[in-house]
C-alpha cells in the first residue's frame, strides 16, 4: 500500500485476499511499503496500516515492524536498488533520459485535453541522439528516466480476468520510471522489489490491470521471470458507487472505535465479494483459509451492504461469547464500559463482578450487535438501580402489594441457580394467585419496578440476570417509596 492516510475496507480486503492466499499455500505473506511520492506520505500511515493488520487478525509475516530477510520494506530504503535497476535499462536501450520541463508537459497535457484527447506524452526525448544527450548533462539539466514501450506485447494470464493484453504503447507514452529526485514511480520499483524480493504472486486491485502489459515489458527488458499476478476486482458500495473516503466511513479505525469485531469486517468483506463455492455468513477466519479458491473470484465489481454488518458482527459476537477464553476478554471490556458510561452514577460494586457481568453476557448471547449496546439507555437498569414509586406501580394494578409479596416469597424459595424456563412457569403460576390482575399487566408492573422501563427482555431473564437478592431488594425499595 501507498501510505497516504488511513487502511480503508477496499485495502483490508486486497490485504485480506493475499493473506488467504498465502496461508492456504503455506506461503509469506509480505507488507511492503509504497512511500516513493514523497509528497503524499502521512507521517505515521505505514505504523498504523501495520497496527491495523495487526488488529484484524491478519498480519504480516514480514513487514516495516517485524523485519525479515527480504528488507528493507520501505521503498525509500531501497533507492540504490532503483537506480542501478534505472542504470541498466540505461546501458541496454531499453530506457532513456528525458529532458522535458515540466511547463512542456503541462502544455502537452492542455493540448490533448482542448483537442478531447487522453493527455499522453509524445516520446520526443526518445529520439535524440547521444551527442544530444551529452550535451544536456553537461548543461547540468534536469532529466527523468523513461522506460521505451513496444509494440506487439505479449498476452497474459490474470489469475482472475484471463487472458489479456493491453498494447499500451499505443495509448501512452514512454512511462518516467525515475524522477528528477532519484525516487522510482510505481512500475519501476514494483518491479524491481518483486524480484528481488522473490515475489510468486500479486494479488492487487483491478485498476492496475491495464499496467501489467507495462511491467511485464519491464520484466522482459530486465531479462526476469515475472511473478503471477491476480487483479481483485472494485468494491463497491451498495448501490454501485465507490465509497467515498471523504466521509471517513470506509476507514478501518472508525469500525475499531464503533466496537465492530475483525471477525466481522473480514467475513462481510469475503461475504459480498467471491473466491468461495457458496456465500455463507459466520466464517471464521480459519474457515475463510480452508475455503479460499482464488479461481473463484469473479470479474464482477462487490457489492458491500455496511448496514448488514451489525448483524455479521452479532453473529460473531455470539461465537466469541459462547467462547470460555474470549469471553473473558468480553467481560474484562464490558467491565471498562460500565466503568466509563456509568461510573459517576454510583455504580454499585457488585455489578462489576465478573460473575455478574458474564451472566449479562450469556443471557443477552445472540440479542446484541455490539458489546457496547449493552451500556445504553436500554439496559441501564443492569448497572444502575431504577427510581420507582408504589404510586407509579398503582397505576398498573391495585394489587402492587400482593404481587410484590408473591414474587419477594418466590424469590427466598429459590435454593438452585435460577433459570429462565422455570421462572417462566413460577410467575405463571404466580399469577393464578392474584384476583384481578392480569398476567400481562403483572409483567408491567414487574417490569416498571425491575429496570424503570416499558419494554426489554423477558421479565423472568431480567430476573435470572440480576439475580434473586436483587431483585427482593429493588421491588422493597419500590413498594417502600
Amino acid at each position: 500500500p501507498a501510505i497516504t492516510g488511513f487502511l480503508h475496507l477496499g485495502g483490508l480486503r486486497t490485504a485480506l485476499y493475499n493473506y488467504i492466499f498465502a496461508k492456504k499455500h503455506q506461503g509469506t505473506f509480505i507488507l511492503r511499503v509504497e512511500d516513493t511520492d514523497q509528497n503524499r506520505v502521512v507521517p505515521g500511515a505505514a505504523e498504523g496500516i501495520e497496527d491495523m493488520l495487526d488488529w484484524a487478525g491478519i498480519p504480516p509475516d514480514e513487514s516495516p515492524c517485524r523485519g525479515g530477510p527480504r528488507g528493507p520494506y520501505l521503498q525509500s530504503q531501497r533507492l540504490e536498488l532503483y537506480r542501478g535497476a534505472s542504470a541498466a535499462l540505461l546501458e541496454s536501450g531499453a530506457a532513456y533520459r528525458c529532458f522535458c520541463t515540466p511547463q512542456r508537459l503541462e502544455l502537452l497535457r492542455r493540448e490533448a485535453l482542448r483537442c478531447q484527447h487522453t493527455p499522453r506524452y509524445d516520446n520526443r526525448c526518445r529520439h535524440l541522439t547521444g551527442a544530444e544527450v551529452a550535451q544536456k548533462l553537461s548543461q547540468g539539466l534536469d532529466y527523468v528516466v523513461r522506460f521505451r514501450l513496444e509494440k506487439g506485447v505479449e498476452p497474459f494470464q490474470d489469475l482472475v480476468y484471463g487472458w489479456n493484453k493491453h498494447e499500451v504503447a499505443e495509448v501512452e507514452g514512454d512511462p518516467v520510471i525515475l524522477k528528477g529526485d532519484g525516487f522510482p514511480t510505481y512500475h519501476l520499483a514494483n518491479v524491481v522489489d518483486d524480484h528481488y524480493m522473490g515475489i510468486t504472486h500479486v494479488l492487487r486491485g483491478t485498476e492496475w490491470l491495464t499496467s501489467t502489459s507495462k511491467h511485464l515489458l519491464l520484466y522482459k527488458a530486465f531479462g526476469w521471470e515475472p511473478p503471477q499476478f491476480g487483479h481483485l476486482p472494485l468494491l463497491l458500495n451498495k448501490d454501485g458507487r465507490k465509497f467515498s473516503k471523504r466521509q471517513g466511513d470506509i476507514f478501518l479505525e472508525r469500525f475499531v472505535r464503533d466496537g465492530f469485531l475483525p471477525e466481522a469486517l473480514l467475513d462481510i468483506v469475503t461475504n459480498c465479494g467471491s473466491g468461495f463455492a457458496e456465500k455463507q455468513m459466520g466464517r471464521t477466519l480459519e474457515e475463510l483459509i480452508s475455503q479460499f479458491e482464488i479461481g473463484r473470484i469473479t470479474t464482477h465489481s462487490a457489492l458491500l451492504d455496511l448496514e448488514m454488518l451489525p448483524e455479521f458482527n452479532r453473529i460473531h459476537l455470539t461465537r466469541h461469547i459462547e467462547n470460555e477464553g474470549l469471553r473473558q476478554r468480553l467481560i474484562r471490556e464490558l467491565q471498562d464500559l460500565v466503568k466509563h458510561v456509568y461510573g459517576d452514577q454510583q455504580v454499585d460494586p457488585e455489578v462489576l463482578e465478573k460473575e455478574y457481568v458474564e451472566r449479562v453476557l450469556l443471557l443477552r448471547k445472540g440479542h446484541i450487535s455490539l458489546l457496547k449496546n449493552l451500556v445504553s439507555s436500554d439496559y441501564s437498569y443492569l448497572w444502575v438501580r431504577p427510581s420507582v414509586s408504589r404510586q407509579q406501580l398503582q397505576v398498573i394494578s391495585a394489587e402492587v402489594d400482593k404481587i410484590g409479596k408473591l414474587v419477594l416469597g418466590l424469590m427466598t424459595r429459590q435454593t438452585a441457580a435460577l433459570t429462565v424456563e422455570e421462572l417462566n412457569k413460577d410467575l405463571r403460576n404466580l399469577q393464578n394467585q392474584s384476583r384481578e390482575t392480569k398476567y400481562s399487566s403483572m409483567m408491567q408492573l414487574l417490569r416498571l419496578a425491575l429496570s424503570g422501563q416499558q419494554h426489554g427482555p423477558s421479565i423472568a431473564e431480567m430476573m435470572v440476570i440480576l439475580g434473586p437478592k436483587e431483585v427482593s431488594g429493588r421491588i422493597h425499595r419500590a413498594l417502600s417509596s
